[in-house]
């Protein structure tokens, strides 16, 4: 087992960067989850945390930001007074100008106002726009501090597109070696996708199921019912595909199809992943028109609050609002081996829908036989629901007798388990887990270069048909499940999107 990987190692003395410090990101997300680290005793004596930023901010400046952004995301019981003073104490602020040069000395003299810098773990956390990646990473190089202990973290998008994308890649790969580069997806560190890995390889029960012989397909959905708020510009000219089906969806889909590895270690998760990747059904100009379905949200009730329609939301913002984004997707494909083969995987995430869920459903095959005739009720396949968020366990839905003389009265049942209720804890922010992952220089739940490649390899014919053809995003109201043609999308195959209510 690679130790690194155990929660009780900590990590070595470190410098820990972001660039983008006054962010949204860094302030929402980072921040508060170095903060409870910290309050777990996770994060040395010694460690300190540097926000580089073009604000004019001194460090007493963003120790109050930050102070601000901890009472705003950090549960009041968790902000515990010598903790807070304690987290403060570590955060220092530096203007940058990535294009002054004196900027960049300035940065190199607080790296090396460390007692003792060659015992330093540096991580580069880059919250900022992509396009930025190659530059700062060589900038970096150039004031000589990226050395064999140097990590960068780069968030998503890695490019728009396959090209970009390997430009991003060689222009940080110059600088940092593959086993540096933690290229992050949130939604790895979460406690139910990171569970799905035990569930299939430490219970013996439902790996034999888990095969084309027993599963009728799968379904995997992620659905917000936010609108793009003030991400207009950037969501513009991304869309659903790019932002979320990209890398989010296919990072469950792949955690869902990969075969078992030998252990999960460093290399050996990300290895499977890629597989499955390259095994994904290409989608042929034919296949884009027939299996995948594009929308955006119109204007309408979403928790009972009237809400403006997307391109309302772009001209509130600035923008022109007559663009051809879409705001939803869904779409069918199949990971073409031995395992998988004609089994469906059916892919849908949109905004401004009908409730926030992250959900991974397997949907077994129906009983070979009906054994039970004239049984009130009926048999109905069963379906294991991973629900990654907000409320995050597992849903088993069976068919059960119910309890009364006088034959049999079918009904389906589930076996529930809620994280919450199982574990009598407070289940930690994804990013609190990436990021010790990062410092620890464990690289299991980041993505590989060639992974990212090979996700936009699959990606782009959809996004090249898409821009050849005169079609629209279908509109759909706010507050409901999608376009009608995402819900015909299943039902030409007799099979209905499932929820997890239902």
């Amino acid at each position: 087992m690679d130790p690194s990987s155990s929660p009780h190692v900590l990590p070595a003395a470190c410098d820990f960067t972001v660039f983008g410090g006054t962010g949204d990101l860094a302030l929402r997300k980072l921040l508060p989850a170095l903060y409870h680290r910290d309050l777990e005793g996770q994060l040395p004596a010694d460690h300190r945390i540097l926000g580089v930023s073009m604000s004019d901010l001194d460090d007493a400046g963003w120790r109050d930001a930050v102070h601000a952004a901890l009472t705003t995301y950090v549960d009041p019981e968790q902000l515990l007074t010598p903790a807070v003073d304690r987290f403060l104490a570590r955060l220092y602020h530096l203007r940058l100008d990535a294009r002054n040069a004196e900027d960049w000395d300035r940065f190199h003299a607080l790296l090396k106002e460390r007692a003792h810098p060659e015992d330093a773990v540096r991580v580069f956390y880059l919250a900022v726009a992509p396009r930025l990646f190659g530059s700062i990473c060589q900038r970096l190089d150039e004031i000589g501090v990226v050395d064999e202990r140097a990590r960068v973290v780069l968030e998503k998008p890695i490019g728009h597109d396959l090209d970009s994308a390997r430009e991003i890649n060689d222009a940080v790969g110059r600088v940092f070696d593959e086993s540096q580069i933690f290229r992050i997806d949130h939604y790895l560190g979460k406690e139910s996708v990171q569970n799905l890995l035990v569930t299939r390889f430490a219970n013996t029960f439902l790996e034999p199921l888990w095969n084309s012989r027993w599963v009728d397909h799968v379904q995997i959905t992620v659905s917000e019912t936010v609108g793009v708020g003030g991400r207009g510009e950037y969501y513009d000219h991304a869309g659903a595909l790019r932002d979320m089906v990209q890398n989010h969806l296919l990072q469950l889909l792949c955690l869902v199809a990969m075969e078992p590895p030998t252990y999960v270690g460093r290399e050996t998760v990300r290895d499977e992943k890629v597989k499955v990747l390259q095994a994904l059904e290409p989608m042929t100009p034919e296949a884009v028109d027939r299996d995948t379905v594009r929308g955006r949200y119109d204007v309408g009730l979403v928790d009972g609050e009237a809400v403006p329609s997307y391109s309302e939301d772009l001209q509130a913002g600035g923008s022109h609002g007559r663009s051809r984004t879409e705001t939803f997707v869904a779409l069918k494909t199949e990971v073409q081996n031995w395992r998988w083969a004609g089994v469906p995987f059916y892919l849908r995430t949109g905004k401004r829908m009908d409730r926030r869920a992250s959900e991974i459903v397997v949907v077994f095959k129906e009983p070979p036989h009906s054994m039970f005739p004239g049984a009130e009720g009926a048999t109905a396949p069963n379906r294991l629901h991973i629900l990654v968020q907000p409320d995050e366990g597992m849903r088993l839905h069976l068919t059960a007798k119910e309890p009364g003389p006088g034959g049999y009265r079918l009904r389906p049942v589930s076996l529930d388990l809620s994280y919450a209720a199982a574990f009598d804890a407070r289940l930690p922010d994804a990013y609190e887990r990436l990021l010790m992952d990062v410092m620890k220089g464990n690289p299991t739940l980041f993505m590989r270069r060639d992974e990212v490649e090979a996700a936009w390899t699959w990606t782009e014919p959809i996004l090249r048909r898409w821009a050849a053809t005169a079609e629209r995003p279908r509109r759909y109201p706010a507050g409901t499940p999608g376009p009608t043609a995402a819900a015909m999308l299943l039902e030409r195959d007799g099979r209905t999107w499932q929820e997890t209510d239902q």
